[in-house]
């Protein structure tokens, strides 16, 4: 039984969101003594050619990301190296500082390794990340900023919110994610419109040269999945995530109905909406998978069907800290069983091709 293991039950009496802060309080306190921190690095990072990839001119070790809750003001980074991670996403980051909802906020579903989180977007503010984040860049890994709109911020000044993230953290990250699919910041979801996506790339483009990608919600309908994705690539996205949290209660045998879910109950829609994005827009952007990803071989059906990177969190509260080293240490044992020399072989071999006219006037 490894260490992780052994002290699981301990870990599961504390509330999560004290828990989390105490993940925090021990990375910080451990980069700080070279002894300890040096060689969980050593052990966790995996750094090798087959799993190395350069991605909007940027240099990415391997292909498993932080994702965007984890690292809330972007006081981890240091430690992103010493807990196996390739990149990452600090925030959701929004202009104002704000506490998010009311506690308690976040819930265990052990019995099936997910979460679910009403956090709300507490951060610290743009101000107060933007000077931690100038202390750091540039960093050893690429850094995304998820960026958010003020709780009290409306609707029909949303874009005022995105525009001054992006003017703020331009110089101090590698790339952004516009967070509009959260379950947790009222009316924020109804900004997965054409109208508001059209609108906001063009404002934002005018902004950066740095890559802009949109996150994308799980409970959308498939149809709408279809024509935002093709949407974000005629707007010229340089990237979707999907899938954010979801909303769909029924996963977990819970009477809690705030916020969102995410872990194991998860995988098989996220990889769903995957596979829808993947069929349309494969090729034409890049493509990041989140949601329920637990081990090499989901990591590795992720791949294969057109992720270029993927992003976890969950999987580190029920598999323990080794769990990035793992799956990067899995994929490349996967990729040379199939044959393939390098990782961006693989990615997308089972995207579903679509049937042009050509093709069904042939058959």
């Amino acid at each position: 039984m490894s260490f992780f293991e052994s002290i699981k039950p301990l870990i599961y009496k504390i509330d999560p969101e004290i828990a989390h802060n105490l993940v925090e309080l021990a990375l910080k306190t451990a980069r700080r003594c070279p002894l300890f921190f040096n060689p969980l690095i050593e052990k966790n990072f995996i750094d090798e050619p087959i799993l190395n990839q350069k991605i909007w001119g940027l240099e990415f070790k391997n292909p498993i990301g932080v994702a965007a809750g984890f690292d809330k003001n972007a006081t981890m980074i240091p430690a992103w190296p010493a807990l196996g991670f390739g990149w990452g996403e600090v925030g959701a980051i929004t202009p104002k500082p704000q506490e998010g909802n009311k506690k308690p906020r976040a819930w265990r579903h052990i019995e099936y390794e997910a979460v679910q989180n009403a956090y709300g977007f507490n951060n610290e503010g743009v101000e107060v990340i933007k000077k931690r984040l100038q202390k750091i860049y540039p960093f050893i890994l690429p850094i995304g900023a998820n960026i958010g709109k003020n709780k009290t911020t409306p609707e029909e000044k949303a874009i005022e919110d995105y525009k001054i993230l992006v003017s703020e953290l331009k110089d101090v990250v590698d790339f952004f994610v516009v967070n509009i699919s959260s379950p947790n910041t009222p009316g924020l979801r109804d900004l997965l419109n054409e109208e508001f996506i059209s609108e906001l790339f063009k404002e934002l483009k005018n902004l950066t040269s740095k890559p802009i990608l949109i996150k994308f919600s799980p409970d959308m309908e498939d149809k709408m999945i279809i024509n935002l994705a093709n949407l974000s690539v005629e707007n010229r996205a340089d990237g979707i995530i999907v899938t954010n949290t979801t909303t769909n209660y029924d996963l977990v045998n819970s009477p809690i109905k705030r916020g969102g879910i995410s872990g194991k109950p998860l995988q098989k829609r996220s990889f769903e909406v995957l596979k829808i994005v993947a069929s349309e827009v494969f090729g034409k952007t890049t493509i990041i998978s989140v949601g329920g990803i637990d081990s090499s071989e989901e990591a590795y059906k992720r791949i294969r069907m057109g992720a270029s990177l993927l992003q976890l969190y969950t999987a580190i509260i029920y598999k323990g800290p080794g769990i990035v080293r793992e799956i990067n240490r899995g994929l490349i044992e996967l990729l040379k069983r199939d044959g393939f020399n390098h990782i961006s072989e693989a990615i997308g071999v089972d995207v579903p091709k679509k049937l042009t006219k050509k093709d069904s006037d042939a058959s």
